[in-house]
Parts: structure tokens; sequence; C-alpha cells
């Protein structure tokens, strides 16, 4: 087992769209193990994974790359120019820059590890030959295809204390094609947390909507933590709305500590949107009156869950017990939902059961023969005064 905290690590990447999900991985599995990240980015933008708050994160800005650059040419004119003139040669002058700033920031890293066999390589490259500093690179796949400056690859390759590459095809690649030693190579394939990324039966939850007040994010949320089941995810589609204030599901997620879950899909529509209906166990939708007085007419999301045959769970709630018989609690009614949600999760056969009526009841009152309807008023409307005396609707008759 390596010493970890022994480790300071001078990471060098690009985050143009935040860190590729297996650097950001191994990162941050290097850092449990006990070892101290600095990351010396070449781009910096949004994405999916940033640098943690515990990693020293030492962007850059022209001024300040420029400063470095005159002070170490002042301070350093031996080792400066002739690295200079090297990455003139080898067109690789921006890349010596950046070096030369991040090489002012090393303090404390005791090893330089270049993410990629691209300009971070080259990064390292100068940052090694400014300080001494060992340099471990990994080569993933497209350096060795389509470097972007395969000249200076080619050069730097040489002067790396390590080249760890993640195949043994890439492996061969080196050898054959850039003469690289054996010695000098070593096969570390991508990593994953298998405690992590294991096999697990989730008892899945989807509630479709806006972000309102009156879906009942905050209800079901309260229901879940309620239950204190680990084995319960809670699957969220949908986004911020036309109202005016939008409720903070994401804060409320977190405010009840329940950010591992609840999975945010996002606004879906489509084959998306029918592929979470298909995979859930439950569709659930606590809908209440809001502060305002303001209320649901028949929830759309409700005939979708229900025309896929999924058990549905609500709330006595406008129109929704004219039309939904079963697994209805009153409004706000925390522990009532999370009875509900227990007694769908403990019985396969309630399931298959409501499973049935759900589909059955979506043909009875919301199939698209409604539009029937819909195109009869507007033909008697065109006709005027004279039509025959307007129907029941069908609902109305039946009952």
């Amino acid at each position: 087992m390596p010493d970890y905290s022994s480790l300071h690590i001078g990471v060098f990447a690009s985050l143009k769209r935040g860190f590729e999900h297996f650097i950001y991985r191994e990162l941050t599995i290097l850092e449990k193990n006990g070892a101290a990240i600095s990351v010396y980015p070449t781009k910096v933008g949004a994405g999916l994974y940033g640098p943690r708050p515990t990693w020293n994160f030492h962007p850059w800005t022209v001024l300040a790359v420029s400063l470095a650059n005159m002070v170490t040419a002042v301070t350093r004119p031996t080792k400066y120019f002739p690295l200079l003139l090297e990455s003139l040669r080898m067109s690789a002058v921006v890349d010596f820059a950046l070096a030369v700033n991040f090489a002012r920031q090393l303090d404390g890293v005791n090893v330089l590890y270049s993410t990629f066999g691209d300009r971070k390589f080259f990064i390292g490259y100068f940052c090694k030959r400014l300080t001494g500093l060992p340099l471990v690179c990994t080569i993933h796949a497209y350096e060795i295809y389509q470097n972007p400056n395969p000249k200076m690859f080619a050069h730097a390759l040489p002067f790396a204390d390590q080249i760890i590459t993640v195949s043994q095809y890439n492996f061969q690649q080196l050898k054959d094609r850039y003469g690289v030693e054996a010695h000098d190579l070593e096969l570390v394939r991508c990593c994953i947390d298998t405690q992590e990324y294991r096999p697990q039966e989730k008892f899945k939850i989807l509630i479709v909507g806006f972000f309102a007040e009156r879906k009942g994010h905050e209800v079901l949320f309260q229901a879940i933590k309620q239950l204190g089941r680990d084995d319960f995810e809670v699957w969220v589609v949908g986004g911020a709305g036309a109202e005016a204030e939008s409720v903070d599901v994401k804060g409320l997620c977190k405010q009840y500590g329940l950010e591992l879950q609840v999975a945010f899909f996002g606004p879906l529509s489509g084959t998306a949107l029918k592929a979470v209906y298909h995979a859930c166990d439950v569709f659930c939708l606590p809908c209440h009156f809001e502060k305002d007085g303001l209320g649901e007419g028949f929830p759309v999301v409700l005939i979708e869950a229900m025309a896929c045959g999924k058990p549905v769970i609500s709330t006595r709630h406008v129109e929704i017990p004219n039309v939904i018989k079963r697994l209805l609690v009153d409004e706000k009614d925390v522990d009532g939902l999370a009875r509900a949600l227990l007694q769908v999760y403990e019985s396969a056969e309630l399931r298959g059961e409501l499973s049935i009526e759900s589909r059955q009841t979506a043909i009875d009152y919301f199939s698209a023969t409604n539009v029937d309807q819909t195109a009869a008023i507007f033909q008697r409307v065109i006709a005027g005064p004279q039509s025959p005396q307007k129907p029941h609707s069908r609902e109305c008759v039946s009952s």
C-alpha cells in the first residue's frame, strides 16, 4: 500500500468543461487515501466536475503569466532563455509561458502529473525543466493518433520519469510509434470506486413537474426522509417553470440530506420522458394548494404515468379523487404519504393491481377520442344557434 500522505501532486489538467469524469474520479480517490492535490488548469469553464473545495486551485490570468515570465527572465536568465528558444522551435511558446507561471506556484508539490499527453504534458515538461521535480504523464488515446503538437510530444517523452497508459494496445503503440522503452511505460487502467458503483436494488419513485410549490416536492422529500430507507431513490424530472418564484428543489434536497437518494434529470420530453416513466417503480405527485390559493386542474403528468401503466400515489386535491380511487392521501400529509410509499414498496401484488387500474383509467378517461368532443363543439359553434341542444359530457351522463 503506497504512503499516500507523502504525496503532494501538482496536476496539469484542462477544465474547459470541468474535469473529465475519469480524471476527477482518480484525483478524488488519491485525495481520499491521503494525498494532497494542487491543480494547475490550462483552461477553466463550467462543467459537471469542478475542483473540489479541498484542492489547491491555481487558475491563471494573462497579467499573472506575463509578470511571471518577466520576473523569471530577469532572475533566472540562464534557465529561462534556452527553454524559451526551445519552445519556439517546438511551437510550444504558450505552453512554456504557462509553465513559467505555474512553476512559481508549486510550493509543497513533490511530483508533477500531466493528465494527458497533450498541452498538459508539454506544460509539465517545461515545469520539470524549470524546477527539477519528477514528472509523470498518463496517455489516454487521442494523443497517440492526433496529437496537437506531435513534434513536442516526441521531444518531451524521454524527459518523463514515468509514462502511464490506460490500455495494453496503447502500451504497444507507444513502443512501436515513439520508441518508448518498456521500462519507462506502465499500464494503469482507469479506476472506479466499486463500492460506489455496484449492483443495487433501488425502489425508484418518479416525480415530474415544474418546480412549483403546488407540485409537492418538499412533501415527498419529507416523506422519504421520514422513511429513512437508503434503498428508496427519487427521480426528479423538471425545472423552473413560468411561475414568478420557482421552488429551489435542489436546495430542498440538500436541506433534507437526500443528495445520495435524489437524481435530477432536468426537463425531459419525448422518448427520454417516456423512458423514465417506464423505468420507475411508482409515480408520486403529492400536489396541494399554494399559499396564494393556486391549485392544479388535473395534472397531465398523472395521466402520462397512468397511461404507461404505473402505480400512482397522489393527494385528495381538486379533481384527482374524482378519477383516481386508490392510494390518495390528504394534502401535505407527510405521514400518510410515507405509509403509502411503503405500502406500494412492500407489495408486488398491489403494484400489479395498481398498474392495471392506472392503464385502464387512462384509457377510460383520457384517450385521444376526447378530442372528438372538442371537434364537435367547434362544429356546433360554427353552425350557430340552430344547432341541437348541447350534449352532456360522457362523464356526467355516466354519473
